[in-house]
């Protein structure tokens, strides 16, 4: 069984929606009992990193997330959700993350020059191009297009967890990442066509143990 952990700050409908089109077995459940038995999970998240981290220790759900990390569960983190498995975050002041990957999470950056065509506004909403790297290569093809809803991004202490990056404001802004059973995806695949749900079947079709 699939669990898509509900801590009431995700966008559980279209996600829901997705894995019916898969035909995959899923459940919502923000209980850690069943939190802890799932074979695979998926965290969700919209909002405030500090906020969405509180939700998760009121509901009893961090321990339940880090028992199931410490089994090799394979954990796919999307948009705030990847967000929460840094180290920390400085959005609204310093926050503790989960921790899976080393990192911390910051505003994207401004334009040096706002007047620019090619400046972007912050937040990052729409579509954009993902830049795979060899990590990503294999399940991110070149040009493929996803939608982002965001002001911060993770940058990771070691960049060869990253999967795939976007530009924005002529820095390469973090889009994807995997660290062993962990794959984070900042923008939300439920969202991004096609694109969007092979990378949600890819992650389906994983096995525990696998490293590909």
């Amino acid at each position: 069984m699939i669990t898509i952990v509900d801590y009431d700050r995700g966008n559980l409908f279209s996600l829901s929606q997705a894995m019916r089109s898969l035909g995959a077995d899923f459940e919502v459940s923000g209980d850690p009992k069943n939190v802890r038995r799932a074979k695979k999970l998926l965290l969700p998240g919209v909002g405030a990193f500090g906020d969405g981290m509180a939700r998760l220790r009121e509901k009893g759900l961090v321990d339940a997330i880090l028992d199931s990390a410490k089994h090799k569960t394979p954990i796919l983190g999307i948009c705030l959700g990847m967000q929460l498995f840094a180290t920390t975050s400085e959005e609204f002041g310093a926050h503790e993350g989960l921790g899976f990957i080393p990192g911390v999470v910051r505003r994207l950056p401004e334009s040096n020059d706002k007047s620019s065509r090619s400046s972007s506004r912050v937040p990052n909403i729409g579509w954009r191009k993902l830049n795979p790297t060899p990590l990503g290569a294999r399940i991110i093809g070149p040009d493929q297009m996803t939608y982002f809803l965001h002001s911060y991004a993770l940058e990771v202490e070691d960049s060869s967890q990253i999967m795939a990056t976007i530009d924005f404001n002529g820095k390469n802004v973090i889009a994807a990442v995997r660290k062993e059973n962990f794959f984070g995806y900042q923008f939300h695949p439920e969202k991004s066509g096609s694109v969007g749900i092979s990378l949600i079947q890819h992650f389906i079709n994983l096995t525990s143990n696998q490293t590909e």
